[in-house]
């Protein structure tokens, strides 16, 4: 679970965000000041700040230059938070060393968005917004959130399942064999029965097809294995 903290004067914002932030799965510290900021960074080594520009001691500037002058905490991710809308503030704080720039009034999910896109950079993972999200019919697969859609309707599938999935519709309309699922969705190493795999495609088969005994999507190759159809 990644640590986010909150730095405000304005108590509402800093209850508001950690309400947001809490709900998308994140632990949440917070700070009123510049110099409880400061401590907690140096102290709790947040994995992201959320910084008010405008404090009552030390601004997000200041706090900003220490962060990035500090080779134990230089790392860490900072994005501002602010009223002042003007381009040189921006400009500056972008020059300082922060990572990103928020302008009050804000929706609190457009943060929360900005934060996870900052820390799978931070993680050196791929931005979900980045990643493809891809359809064969009425299927849709967003390989960034892992999720799968079948008329809109989300489902729910095991890990192995979306990646079986993901492997299909990367392959739409061609046959995959038997032993590239195997090896691509359960590892080269894998040494399990080849009825594992039927199993997950009869799981998978129950949760996306309208009728799992005539299947639309996943066509069973007789003799090779299975393929995703385009329409």
């Amino acid at each position: 679970m990644s640590t986010i903290l909150v730095v405000d004067d304005d108590k509402e914002v800093v209850r508001l965000m950690r309400g947001y932030l809490e709900k998308a799965g994140y632990a949440v510290l917070t700070a009123y000041n510049g110099e409880t900021a400061l401590h907690m960074i140096r102290r709790e080594r947040p994995d992201l700040v959320l910084l008010d520009l405008m404090l009552p001691d030390r601004d997000g500037w200041e706090i900003t230059r220490i962060v990035r002058t500090d080779a134990l905490l230089a790392q860490t991710p900072i994005i501002m938070l602010t009223a002042r809308v003007e381009d040189a503030n921006t400009i500056v704080g972008l020059e300082i060393g922060a990572d990103d720039y928020v302008t009050k009034p804000y929706n609190p999910r457009e943060v929360v968005a900005r934060v996870r896109a900052r820390l799978r950079i931070q993680q050196g993972l791929p931005e979900a917004a980045q990643l493809p999200v891809l359809r064969a019919g009425d299927l849709e697969i967003d390989v960034g959130r892992r999720e799968v859609r079948v008329d809109g309707r989300r489902l729910t599938l095991t890990a192995t399942e979306f990646d079986l999935l993901h492997i299909l519709t990367e392959q739409t309309g061609y046959g995959l064999t038997r032993q590239q699922l195997i090896n691509r969705a359960l590892g080269d190493d894998y040494a399990g029965l080849d009825r594992t795999l039927d199993s997950h495609m009869r799981n998978l088969r129950r949760k996306i097809e309208p009728n799992p005994r005539q299947p639309i999507y996943i066509k069973t190759v007789y003799g090779v294995g299975y393929r995703l159809e385009r329409e």
